[in-house]
């Protein structure tokens, strides 16, 4: 189904069924006590239907719910498309790792029973939906039977109704970082009523850890790396960057294409090998920077990787990842490589990658970041994305160079 269509029915079907399902909440709940959860919860289900590097920013969320309710069995409900990373990841045993085919409406529509039904059999002590003003998640959050429903509340914002049965409901924060309100959700699951609106949450420092990894041996990794070198002898003997110059589902999230050339011809002339990543939906792309790089040690990497296991392989071979906002600057916090992550669309002070290893590159200039919860990612610029356009090449390659040729980069090849 196309997201244009997936935003139009959530608008204004899912504006409708919020409504309806309020009124049957309050009315249900008028002589019931304020439902809580017990330290000992047995089940509790999280709503992530985001793009797959929201759950690597979802780390530290996940990580502290398994302290605070260690006896609870964490359910995960995803887009199929993006359960790849869950299960890498192992952020639950695979017979909790749920999904939603939103391939077609009649798929969608389905699996939306089928899950619901499922979760009323487990009689959930709780249910997390970690999406910002979906009405689909929130509505999900009803018919799975949790008592305890978390999630963020649009308070007083006009036009992102959806509903007032979220009986333990958080602001969104447009001015903190996405994984320290992840945390506050799973504050908000032992407060007090509905948390915290008129109340403190929690002080937190941004996590710098995800507290996620994958399992790789040195064996897989070696043998990997030799096969990158079977397959492209120029990285033999010279030290591997990696760009991504996509888009994405979001196009105006990208850096120029003549800018990443500019980037690529500047190191294949330091003495490095550039390799161009991305989904084969990306080769056309690649082609064109390839023909403007013209230097044998720029290769085509696209659709090159099969897994994200392989993604995070071909991280482990290369020193230097210059990307895109997107999942890949994401990815690389799960490995060694130092990352350079381009924002303008979106800002890195919300969703920037966490940990020490990367470097955020901003314009700042006024009308950035321009796509937020509060559009529905939605640009005015048309295309024009002169915030990232405003940051030039030259600067961006000197200090890649100058990370590269440093005592924690690789040193330049003879």
């Amino acid at each position: 189904m196309k997201l244009q269509t997936q935003r139009f029915i959530d608008r204004w079907v899912g504006q409708l069924l919020c409504g309806v399902v309020s009124v049957w909440a309050h009315c249900t709940a008028v002589f019931s006590p304020q439902p809580s959860i017990a330290k000992d919860a047995k089940n509790i289900l999280v709503i992530l239907l985001s793009e797959m590097g929201s759950v690597v920013l979802a780390g530290p969320m996940f990580a502290q719910l398994r302290r605070q309710y260690p006896q609870a069995k964490i359910h995960i409900l995803q887009l199929k498309k993006n359960q790849e990373v869950s299960k890498l990841l192992q952020l639950t045993e695979a017979q909790h790792m749920h999904s939603l085919d939103d391939s077609s409406g009649g798929a969608l529509i389905g699996d939306i029973l089928k899950v619901s039904l499922a979760m009323r059999k487990l009689r959930l002590d709780a249910v997390i939906d970690c999406e910002l003003f979906s009405r689909v998640s929130a509505l999900l959050s009803f018919t799975t039977g949790a008592p305890v429903r978390v999630g963020f509340t649009a308070h007083t914002q006009e036009g992102l109704y959806r509903g007032s049965f979220i009986n333990h409901a958080i602001p969104y924060n447009p001015y903190q970082h996405i994984s320290k309100q992840f945390l506050s959700l799973v504050d908000a699951l032992d407060s007090a009523g509905s948390m915290p609106r008129n109340k403190a949450g929690a002080i937190r420092e941004l996590p710098q850890d995800t507290e996620l990894s994958v399992r790789l041996s040195d064996a897989e990794l070696a043998t990997y790396q030799h096969q990158v070198h079977t397959d492209h002898p120029v990285t033999q003997g010279r030290a591997l960057v990696l760009l991504y110059a996509g888009g994405g589902i979001l196009p105006e999230r990208a850096w120029p294409a003549a800018h990443y050339a500019r980037v690529a011809q500047g190191l294949c002339a330091a003495g490095f090998a550039v390799g161009l990543i991305g989904l084969k939906d990306d080769a056309p792309l690649a082609r064109e920077l390839m023909a403007q790089v013209r230097h044998t040690a720029c290769i085509d990497l696209t659709g090159y990787t099969r897994s994200i296991r392989e993604l995070l392989m071909l991280f482990h071979a290369a020193r230097l990842l210059i990307t895109n906002d997107g999942g890949p600057g994401h990815f690389a916090t799960l490995t060694p490589i130092q990352t350079m992550v381009f924002f303008g669309p979106e800002t890195g002070k919300l969703y920037g990658p966490l940990g020490q290893r990367n470097v955020v590159l901003e314009s700042g200039i006024a009308c950035s970041p321009c796509l937020s919860a509060y559009n529905h990612r939605l640009t005015f610029c048309d295309g024009d994305n002169q915030c990232l356009k405003r940051i030039a090449p030259d600067p961006v390659l000197a200090d890649a160079l100058a990370f590269l040729q440093s005592a924690d980069g690789l040193q330049v090849p003879a």
